[in-house]
This record gives C-alpha cells, structure tokens and sequence, in this order.
C-alpha cells in the first residue's frame, strides 16, 4: 500500500489495511509512506514492514517516459499487488509501475466526495471491492494493551491541520477550568509550535495540573493516550488516534463536514458549533457532554 498524507489521512486508511488483513490469505503487507506516521499500522499488528516514500529514487515514477531505478523497480514488482493512494491525475505513476513490473495495480481515491455523504474511512476502503472484499465498520481500535488503572487524566489536543478548524485557547481554558479534573494532557503538534506556549502559560495562570506532550513519535502519543480516561479534540488526525485508542472522545466541528470525517468509533460524540463557528460554541456546552462521558 502506497499512503501518503497526513496523520488523519493515514488512519482513515487503516480500515482499508485491516480488511486487507483480515479479509485475504496470509497476507504480507507493506506499506510505502511516512514511517513517523505508518509506524501505527506496524504497532497495532496491521502491517507487517514499512518503507519510507521519501526516496529520491521515486521522483522519475511521477515523470512519463523516465529512466525508472532498477532497484525501485525490483522491488514494485516483487508485489502480487499494489494499491496507490497518490495523487496521478496524469496516470503517469500507475503507467511507470507497470513498465517496473507490477501487474496488479489497485488505484485509490486521493480525495474524498463530500457529496453523498459517505464517511471518507468507506470511501477509502472502495478499491478492495475488486478483490470482493467489503469493510462494514468505517473505523479500527488499534488494540492497545490498556494499563491495569487508567489515571484521571483528560487529554486534549487544541490545534489542528487548520485555524479554521481551532476552538481557541482561551476557550479551552475556561472548559479546563470548568472540568476541574485532576490533571490534563496536552498534545500539540508541529502546527502549534509557535504558539502553544500561549495556552500552557494561561492554564498555569489558571493553577490547572498538566503535562505537555510534543515532539515525540506517534506511537508515543498514542501509547500516551491509553491512559487516559477521556479525549477533547478538534476535526484532526489526533482525534482520529485518540477514537483508535478506544478513548471516548468528544470532537469538536466547525465548518468541515462530520458525516465525512468524523471518526465513527463507539464513544466518539460529535459537537458540531452553530452555523460553523467554533467560536459559537459555549464551553459549558462542551463540559457538560465530557461530564455525560465520564
């Protein structure tokens, strides 16, 4: 499986690989992309080997008529099948995996159709059908082993892929102050880097007990993420590990269409802010559903 991406993106995909894995043979699955992110795949025992796709060597696939690496093509080929998740609008990768040898070749959807609805976990999951494989449940836990108590900790993530998609630091302040739990764990990415600072000085302002998590492999945040009791998140891929790790999960949605990219795990409720604005969406509104969840 060739997945490129980012972290939602890959573990939308994940269903995809767990059909492949259940659904065919003793199969040995490998999957081409971002090792930083595949790495799940492997941890939850989907995948049998990852390979980076940052190869320079790969470059002359994306190019009609190019020399192609003798060694690339060796190894596309050693593959009874492929399946590409790559942007082609051309056909050009797909034509040069054919001139290296790949005689199976399974392209799936690099963007997702809005239009009727369809959560993007199923649409994704649509070129297995030709392998007579069907998914029935558009989500995955990763069947992490769980620690023998979990702590009091809520988790939350307040950034994402887009501001468009952000609540807001101060807000998450005021519903951290309003759950008054015992301690929290905040997760930032390189997204919140530059200003995440800003959110941790206002809960020290605040006398709020956390630790913050960044920087460190995937694995980690989601070995991270099993022990805690609950998770808070926007529209983001850690939402989407958070509902993997079998944590119940509130998500908050602005403008992006939840019937699409919601994770549909068990536990995950969905708050979707009044006309679009995450700004419109009270904090006590959002503490009083973590309250129904815990």
């Amino acid at each position: 499986m060739i997945r490129g991406g980012a972290i939602g993106d890959f573990i939308l995909t994940l269903p995809a690989i767990r059909l492949l894995r259940e659904g065919l043979p003793d199969p040995q699955l490998e999957i081409l992309g971002y090792p930083g992110i595949t790495s799940v795949a492997t941890m939850a025992g989907f995948a049998d080997r990852l390979r980076s796709i940052e190869h320079g060597a790969l470059a002359p696939f994306f190019a009609p008529g190019a020399k192609l690496d003798p060694d690339l093509c060796d190894y596309f080929a050693s593959f009874q099948l492929v399946l590409s998740y790559l942007y082609d609008p051309d056909g050009f990768f797909a034509a040069n995996l054919e001139r290296a040898g790949v005689k199976t070749l399974l392209k799936g959807p690099h963007r997702m159709d809005e239009s009727k609805g369809v959560p993007a976990a199923t649409q994704l999951a649509l070129p297995l059908q030709d392998l007579a494989l069907y998914l029935e449940h558009p989500w995955v836990s990763l069947g992490l082993p769980l620690p023998e108590t979990r702590s009091p900790v809520i988790a939350f993530h307040p950034g994402s892929g887009s501001p468009r998609k952000n609540w807001g630091y101060e807000r998450w302040v005021e519903l951290a102050t309003l759950l008054k739990a015992e301690s929290y764990l905040v997760l930032s990415g390189e997204a919140e880097r530059e200003t995440i600072g800003d959110l941790l000085d206002l809960m020290r302002s605040r006398h709020l007990k956390f630790e913050h998590l960044a920087g460190v492999p995937l694995t980690d945040v989601a070995t991270a993420l099993t022990g805690c009791r609950l998770y808070i998140g926007h529209d983001s891929g850690i939402s989407h590990l958070a509902a993997a790790c079998d944590l119940p999960c509130v998500v908050l949605f602005g403008h992006t269409a939840p019937e699409i990219w919601a994770p549909k795990n068990p536990g995950v409720r969905v708050l979707r802010a009044p006309e679009g604005q995450l700004a419109a969406l009270p904090p006590r509104e959002v503490a009083a559903t973590v309250r129904s969840l815990m």
